[in-house]
């Protein structure tokens, strides 16, 4: 049966179309046809020689399909037709972030500075590279930068990167002033209230009783999606990255496939209860087989596939419904240590609540609670890893996580930083290292300023 979307023809003619059909292509992605959409670009790629935008459009679509490399080749190229595109070197250097290729990535976040002193992004993401020293280190400039820009969005992003760097520098007190600042700015920007997410989070709760999680078939044995998820910041990635270390497992990251299937089966509803009501009546089997699917379309070819999606834990009892092979991975840590954390990283469009640490409180004590009802309507259905169990003994916190994902042990999971793929997350960088222990107990740093977050976390019975 032919799937939704473009038409054969259509897909074609894609790839004879040139920069035009970089639409056509995108279109083939967002309908989850990734492998159709891949074929599609290669054949037009040599349309788009000598077009430094259209490269940079494949590039996009490169990174939208999970291609870091094909990205980078693309983003280089552009790069080459326009030396002095601060936009081509940026999203060069963006793209060699996540290949692990840092130094390059650095050198031409430096060039792109150079070119244009008011992109804050530019300084955020050099500033979020590395730790900086004394001797290494851009606060000066950062401040002039700050002094340049008129727009509060400008401002909180270069306010996050003199946080970052003066943290690295020990200079707490400063790097305190300036995350405030920053958060301050990027929370008026948004109207954003932490009470619908847990007015969902509830509506969740209710929708997936005890009654119906009960329908959910036992666990099969043998290949299947890996779920890691838990809340941003709390240690996904390093989990991602020891069981993606092994040779039967490969990671997808951060995609969207399980909500755009879950969206695709639900259909249109008109608010979020409506939704959570309609997905509780479902054919899971059927949301199932889509969204494997969907994985299949990668093109990836270990028989474990890893979704890094951390905000999944919302639909772990759809996982369990429909996925009878999916094991669950949920990555806990430290309710303060994940706040800071949270608080400390500037996420673009995603987590609103982690601009305010009242939100931070509030949202933490719904995820708990919501975590509390699937561990006890599923009863031994997820694999659970504390970070700093993980932290504190790496080797037997990594031996029973391979093994409760189904896996014979390998040593390479060790050796998870040596581990060559590519890593599009927050901790692109710290992945990068073998296991340290400097994140354990940060926000002590910071007791005094982080006090509203501690009475906030104990009126939520979370500490």
């Amino acid at each position: 049966m032919t799937q939704p979307g473009l038409s054969p023809p259509i897909r074609d003619l894609a790839a004879s179309w040139g920069a035009a059909g970089l639409e056509a292509v995108r279109a083939l992605v967002q309908h989850g046809r990734r492998d159709e959409a891949d074929a599609a670009l290669r054949r037009l790629e040599p349309s788009l020689a000598g077009d430094a935008a259209a490269l940079q459009g494949a590039g996009e679509i490169h990174l939208a399909n999970g291609r870091y490399a094909d990205a980078v080749r693309c983003y280089r190229l552009a790069a080459g037709l326009a030396p002095n595109s601060a936009g081509a070197l940026y999203n060069l250097a963006a793209a060699l972030v996540a290949t692990g290729d840092h130094a390059e990535a650095e050198a031409l976040f430096d060039r792109v500075i150079a070119l244009d002193p008011s992109d804050a992004d530019a300084f955020y993401n050099r500033a979020i590279l590395k730790r900086w020293t004394p001797e290494t280190n851009h606060v000066a400039a950062l401040i002039q930068a700050v002094g340049r820009v008129r727009h509060p969005g400008a401002e909180a992003v270069l306010s996050y990167a003199l946080a970052k760097e003066l943290e690295d520098l020990g200079d707490h007190r400063a790097a305190w002033d300036w995350l405030a600042r920053g958060a301050a700015r990027r929370r008026s920007l948004l109207s954003y209230r932490v009470e619908a997410d847990l007015e969902t989070m509830r509506q969740i709760q209710e929708a997936f009783s005890a009654q119906l999680m009960g329908l959910a078939p036992r666990v099969q044995a043998g290949p299947g999606p890996i779920f890691v998820l838990g809340l941003p910041r709390s240690g996904t990635t390093l989990v991602d990255r020891i069981l993606s270390a092994h040779t039967q497992v490969e990671s997808l990251g951060e995609i969207s496939d399980f909500a755009l299937a879950l969206t695709e089966a639900a259909g249109p509803a008109p608010d979020k209860a409506a939704l959570v009501a309609r997905c509780a009546q479902l054919d899971f089997a059927a949301l199932g087989r889509a969204y494997l699917r969907r994985q299949r379309t990668y093109g990836a070819g270990a028989p474990f596939l890893i979704d890094k999606t951390p905000a999944n834990y919302l639909y772990i009892g759809l996982i369990a419904l429909s996925l009878p092979t999916a094991r669950i991975v949920h990555v806990r840590r430290d309710p303060m240590d994940n706040g800071y954390a949270l608080l400390k990283t500037l996420f673009r469009t995603g987590c609103p609540y982690s601009y305010s640490l009242s939100d931070i409180a509030r949202y933490i004590g719904a995820y708990r609670r919501l975590m509390d009802h699937w561990r006890a309507a599923l009863p031994d259905r997820m694999i659970e890893i504390d970070y700093e169990a993980l932290i504190e003994d790496q080797a037997g916190e990594s031996r029973r996580l391979v093994a409760a994902a189904g896996l014979d042990w390998e040593p390479a999971c060790l050796a998870f930083h040596a581990n060559p793929a590519p890593a599009a997350t927050a901790s692109a960088a710290q992945v990068r290292r073998p296991i340290y222990r400097d994140s354990l107990g940060l926000w002590r740093r910071y007791e005094a300023q982080l006090a509203p977050l501690a009475e906030g976390l104990r009126a939520e019975g979370v500490l």
